[in-house]
């Protein structure tokens, strides 16, 4: 058996994905936004960049062409190995990757109403985020994921608490 190629972290989430069935790339999108979208981004531009190197590796076949071009990829056996062997690999720490952190970091160019409009819109966008990773949580039958909706909403407060401490910061003109 030859051995598993290295994956990127975007590569393993849609050969995780593709464990339950063929997908087209439109279906991976919508299935990484719901599952994991609210922890790990994946964008559909990087979805589709993936898609043809994974075929290219071995680790996915494409299927026949389908309407408007779509095609449904599957994980092969050596897409199995590689994902395998992703998820018992030493990752280290994870990164942090928030535009929003970047953002708040080089607020202070801008002028007060504006930084006050970016937590603001901020704010708002993670309180609507906060009520649906509640609903998730209680929606959440396997113990795994429960615990990973729970992260999700610990991250979030986390963000609130960030911004509110940015505001303050900045003063109350912000």
């Amino acid at each position: 058996m030859a051995a598993a190629p290295p994956v990127n972290a975007t590569a393993a989430a849609l050969l995780g994905l593709l464990h339950d069935g063929p997908r087209t790339g439109g279906e991976l999108v919508a299935a990484a936004g719901e599952q994991f979208g609210s922890f790990f981004s994946v964008t559909r531009s990087q979805i589709y960049r993936e898609l043809p190197a994974l075929a290219e590796a071995g680790l996915t076949k494409p299927g026949e062409p389908g309407a408007r071009a779509s095609r449904k990829y599957a994980i092969t056996a050596a897409g199995r190995r590689a994902f395998r062997a992703w998820l018992t690999a030493s990752s280290g720490p994870d990164a942090l990757r928030s535009p929003l952190v970047l953002r708040l970091l080089h607020a202070e160019i801008l002028p007060p109403e504006e930084r006050e409009e970016l937590v603001r819109n901020a704010r708002a966008a993670y309180k609507e985020r906060l009520a649906a990773e509640r609903a998730a949580v209680k929606a959440a039958a396997d113990p795994v994921r429960r615990a990973v909706a729970e992260f999700t909403v610990a991250h979030t407060r986390a963000v609130l608490k960030l911004l509110d401490a940015v505001s303050d910061a900045w003063g109350p003109s912000a």
